[in-house]
């Protein structure tokens, strides 16, 4: 999803004098714009390009952030309370080239990501366990490692990225992104001739913590079979969470095809629908008599990637629908994010004024950062809800600017569960805006840390969301 870039160490003196740069330099600086009087934001620093993943040491309280390039970057704090960076371990230390998830257990940090195999030609999907040692250092350890599948040349080849740690501590969920746009061919050269997605990629994977060194092959039978594979058809789950009530939940980003962007309840066995189906819509190049073309296809950006290098092609040898029935995303009632294309007509509509539930958010959006307020801390209007992040800016982007300039927000997630399709409702609403490519959030008591990722103007900013009044008990005599 996003590319690396080199970052700059920075520790000691030159820390210092960095966090002292942002302090005075502040007034100066974007700040995001809360879109509630109830809701506070404040800076909490200046970072580095190229982070990922924003998180906490349950036990030190200290939080990090990684980076793309595989750096983890300790947020110090110096006798006077100024704020700076300390770069604790690189790729050298752990091996995994390129980092896109990161979970703590207790003192322990899970890393996931992947590396290059045959001449950069194909990857392997990697987990890191670093453990740490009473010397306040970390022994890293192989976690798993698989099989190695076909890498791609393109922007399309997601790899291993999301984590979750489930509620009882005794398993990692993993997503491992598609390695094509809508499932065409990529075979990288001819290297792997004839490669659509694997048993590797586009799925949820269920790794029990304790696992040493274990080895998974791209054989879907395997996985199976020794539970390994949680849910597939998801194409690219970049951020999970648990829900209060024990769900998991997934938000997953579509191709460059006008679908809609899908968030799912995610449960075991299930199927997703990818590449079949996106946000509720069909992909066409799943049907031997399509002729992809801009002019009559109006889901089709001309300006888009897959449509430039030719990814949207009559492709005859597709694979075919499975038998086994998909389930669907999460229905947006609005009022936000719920932008979509018309089947028939191809014009954008707003759901708002036309009744129709979208699966789930506004195509492009790029939803990240998903979290749940699993501790009830919040006020009544948000206590217990859900919250994710827009990576993409509407007014910047070419395939999200049809249909609308929003984006780079956070939004409060109001879900509903439906016994009568034994799914749920969502209604959305954008609470804070004006972030730079935010890709992370932390929630902390009521307040809520988002991470961005940006090569000149990224930050850590500090939200505070309205908590629950606390209960007074009162006198008696």
């Amino acid at each position: 999803m996003m590319k690396g870039s080199k970052m700059i160490r920075i520790g000691g003196y030159l820390g210092l004098l960095f966090a002292l740069v942002v302090t005075t330099g502040l007034k100066a600086q974007r700040v995001p714009k809360a879109l509630r009087d109830d809701i506070k934001i404040s800076h909490y620093m200046a970072i580095g390009p190229d982070a990922v993943r924003l998180l906490v040491d349950p036990v030190t309280k200290s939080f990090y952030y990684t980076t793309f390039s595989g750096d983890i970057i300790r947020v110090a704090e110096d006798f006077a309370g100024n704020r700076y960076l300390v770069k604790e371990y690189t790729a050298a230390d752990h091996g995994i080239t390129r980092l896109q998830g990161a979970s703590f257990l207790d003192s322990t940090l899970f890393l996931v990501g992947n590396i290059s195999v045959n001449r950069g030609k194909g990857t392997k999907g990697i987990m890191m366990k670093g453990k740490l040692n009473r010397y306040g250092k970390r022994d890293w350890s192989l976690g798993f490692i698989t099989e190695d599948v076909g890498s791609t040349k393109t922007i399309f080849d997601h790899g291993f990225n999301g984590t979750v740690i489930s509620p009882d501590g005794k398993y990692i969920f993993v997503n491992s992104g598609a390695r094509t746009d809508h499932g065409e061919v990529q075979d990288n050269d001819g290297e792997y001739p004839n490669s659509r997605d694997e048993a590797l990629t586009a799925c949820v994977l269920r790794i029990p913590v304790d696992v040493e060194a274990l080895f998974l092959p791209n054989d879907k039978e395997f996985l199976v079979k020794n539970g390994y594979l949680f849910a597939e058809g998801i194409r690219n789950a970049y951020d999970l969470a648990f829900s209060p009530e024990g769900h998991l939940f997934a938000v997953s980003n579509s191709g460059d095809y006008d679908h809609p962007e899908d968030m799912f309840w995610l449960r075991e066995g299930r199927h997703y629908g990818y590449p079949w189906v996106m946000g509720m819509v069909e992909n066409p190049q799943q049907y031997k008599d399509w002729q992809p073309d801009p002019k009559t296809d109006p889901f089709i950006n001309p300006f888009s990637h897959a449509w430039r290098v030719r990814y949207f092609r009559n492709d005859p040898t597709f694979p075919k629908m499975p038998k086994k029935p998909f389930t669907n995303p999460v229905l947006n009632h609005g009022p936000d994010a719920n932008e979509y294309r018309d089947r028939k007509t191809g014009k954008v509509m707003d759901a708002d004024t036309t009744g129709v539930l979208v699966g789930t958010f506004t195509p492009h959006r790029s939803p990240l950062g998903l979290f749940f307020d699993v501790d009830g801390v919040l006020a009544d209007e948000f206590n217990k809800d859900g919250f994710v992040l827009s990576w993409t800016y509407g007014r910047t982007s070419v395939l999200m600017r049809p249909f609308t300039m929003q984006g780079a927000d956070l939004m409060h997630l109001d879900l509903e569960y439906d016994e009568k399709i034994d799914n749920y409702h969502v209604r959305c609403r954008r609470i804070v805006e004006g972030f730079e490519g935010p890709t992370d959030a932390v929630m902390i008591g009521n307040d809520v840390y988002v991470i961005e990722n940006s090569n000149d103007d990224a930050h850590i900013w500090k939200i505070t969301l309205p908590a629950k009044e606390k209960k007074t008990q009162a006198s008696t005599n």
